[in-house]
């Protein structure tokens, strides 16, 4: 289990975090440990480290998040062309990216 509020990363991943493990409980997301920018995380499931989504707040405006979808095959990631998302909309593509 890792103390979200402990890692360093800024306020809106934060939020970002605390809120997806209300959703859907601890220890159901991983984060990927190779990202060291402190704007930035990528989420996977434990059991599929190859499809992860790469949430980030650099280069957005304040409150906003952008999202990179990556799949085992990289020729199918997207990226680049979600930015600028609510928080409500950041959740929903994690959840129809890693959950369904």
């Amino acid at each position: 289990m890792i103390n979200v509020w402990a890692i360093d990363k800024d306020i809106a991943l934060k939020l970002l975090l605390l809120e997806l493990v209300r959703l859907y409980g601890e220890n159901t997301l991983a984060l990927k440990t190779r990202e060291q920018n402190r704007q930035a995380v990528e989420l996977c499931l434990p059991d599929d480290p190859a499809t992860s989504a790469y949430v980030y707040t650099f280069a957005q405006n304040p409150g906003c998040y952008g999202i990179d979808l990556r799949y085992p095959i990289s020729e199918h990631n997207i990226i680049g062309e979600n930015e600028n998302l609510s928080l409500d909309r950041t959740l929903e593509i994690i959840a129809i990216h890693l959950f369904s």
